[in-house]
């Protein structure tokens, strides 16, 4: 498509010319695919997100099991049966506080628009809005029909183009993108700390139940409760380890304003760097304060109540 101001080329990559914002939502959405009411991505989101994605769906609802696996462990095998009031009303307060806000940033990572271009906005009113000077070039991705800002790529599970794009994570069935990785990181630190937690509860309790008899330390058998702290151990051990490099990647990526598909495709940088604070501040918002670790700042309880009321079906919906 071409006309006499600018030149329109379907090729997967980015340009400059279109910044984070400069997007709007043209209502032209592809097949198979429903939103509820909103007032598009430059107004603000009022519908909820949802990736109808089998594998990650399965693997989003693994995670929530392990972590409530965890929780029956640590309080119903290790810490409700211990003779130490203030040991077990600690830890478990600690231990569950850290849980829930795992499993909040888990949500809000789920249930975020990543940062997604809308749909089928390629179209020749809206190049013409853009008034760009003769020869400029803007790009278009051919498989969700949208003109793609700068940083922006297309997934192929989401089936839509989003905003610095980091990767997609099928332990929380979204992409992380522009608009939700800072839950992604805020999920990767709580499941870090509840791992080794987990980890360091097991031992006391291994230590404390060989100097007596197991029956005293666990309601449950002993085999019964060798094989749960087994498991427990196993899963903190793969989950510590996980979550904590890719929390540490995630603070990198942060920190050099650079994603991991810019970093693997060895992107040069065409845009103004944000460095170390400033990244962080971009992605946290505000200077630094205990809200960077609140995965429940910006939500609007009755409001997302009031649109999942009003949501239809498809294989994606609103956030």
């Amino acid at each position: 498509m071409q006309s006499s101001n600018h030149r329109l080329r379907d090729m997967e990559q980015h340009h400059p010319l279109l910044s984070a914002g400069s997007d709007v939502e043209t209502g032209s959405l592809a097949t198979g695919v429903m939103v509820g009411p909103h007032t598009g991505h430059t107004g603000g989101n009022r519908t909820m997100w949802f990736i109808q994605d089998s594998c990650g769906m399965v693997c989003a609802g693994i995670t929530w099991f392990l972590v409530l696996y965890a929780e029956f462990v640590v309080n119903f095998v290790m810490l409700l049966p211990s003779k130490n009031f203030w040991y077990s009303l600690l830890n478990g307060a600690t231990f569950n506080s850290l849980a829930v806000l795992a499993l909040a940033s888990h949500m809000r990572t789920m249930l975020t628009d990543p940062g997604a271009v809308p749909k089928g906005n390629a179209t020749k009113e809206y190049m013409e809005s853009l008034q760009l000077k003769p020869g400029e070039v803007i790009y278009k991705c051919p498989k969700c029909c949208s003109i793609k800002p700068e940083r922006a790529h297309h997934c192929s599970i989401c089936k839509r183009c989003i905003r610095k794009m980091d990767h997609h994570c099928p332990w929380v069935n979204n992409c992380v993108g522009e608009k939700n990785q800072r839950f992604f990181v805020l999920f990767t630190m709580y499941i870090a700390l509840i791992s080794a937690h987990a980890l360091g509860l097991s031992g006391m309790h291994f230590f404390t139940c060989i100097k007596v008899q197991w029956n005293e330390c666990s309601d449950f058998s002993p085999g019964v409760s060798v094989l749960l702290l087994i498991f427990l151990c196993l899963e903190a051990i793969l989950f510590l380890t996980f979550t904590a490099v890719m929390f540490g990647t995630q603070l990198h990526s942060i920190c050099n304003d650079e994603t991991e598909i810019e970093r693997l495709k060895n992107e040069k940088p065409t845009w103004e760097r944000r460095m170390r604070w400033d990244g962080m501040r971009a992605v946290f918002g505000g200077s630094p304060s205990l809200l960077w670790c609140n995965p429940f700042t910006g939500l609007r309880l009755r409001r997302l109540l009031l649109l999942t009321q009003g949501r239809r079906g498809g294989s994606e919906f609103s956030v």
